[in-house]
């Protein structure tokens, strides 16, 4: 149990010291979150929490209980919100290279197998949308693409498999083991 708690404090001081990428857009949504919660929220909790005491005994009531706990995963959620503003970095786009994957981008794949094509952006985890077209760098193909430049060739790997990543003027997908690619388990 003590080890447990002790890698969920490790991970979680590592989050804390790691850099948030964001797109502007992601960043605006999070910032848009906090004010919302902070100014709303919190006033909506603490008016429930303010009726709760108005009742009486708080040892054996259960509105005072239940707003007490709404309060706690609010303050949480806010703090969680507050630490991403501050870890944010927002990936502007005249960094962003057209010619190099990265943050912000859009990319285009095409499976080999099904010729079927597939555009989506890569985004910062917390971005991360796949049924929107959103993936994020820390997801097996995100991570693999990123910094990859035209011409590479790359290996993701999936729970199905492998995919053929080639990068032409858009990235090129195939599902089969490449010897020459870059990831490639051997």
């Amino acid at each position: 149990m003590a080890g447990s708690l002790e890698r969920r404090i490790t991970n979680m001081a590592e989050i804390m010291n790691e850099e948030l990428l964001l797109t502007q857009e992601g960043y605006d949504k999070i910032v848009k979150e906090h004010e919302e919660l902070v100014s709303v929220k919190r006033a909506e909790v603490a008016e429930r929490l303010k009726e709760a005491i108005s009742y009486g005994d708080i040892s054996e009531n259960a509105e005072y209980d239940s707003a007490k706990n709404e309060q706690a995963e609010l303050e949480e959620k806010i703090h969680k919100l507050e630490t991403m503003i501050r870890k944010a970095k927002i990936v502007q786009e005249e960094d962003v290279k057209g010619d190099v994957v990265n943050v912000g981008l859009k990319v285009t794949v095409k499976d080999l197998d099904t010729n079927e094509e597939e555009t989506f952006a890569i985004v910062g985890a917390t971005e991360s949308d796949p049924f929107n077209g959103k993936i994020s760098t820390e997801s097996s193909v995100g991570k693999t693409l990123i910094g990859h430049k035209k011409g590479d060739k790359v290996i993701v790997e999936i729970p199905d498999g492998f995919i053929k990543l080639r990068s032409r003027r858009n990235f090129q997908v195939r599902r089969k083991r490449c010897s020459n690619c870059i990831g490639q388990k051997r």
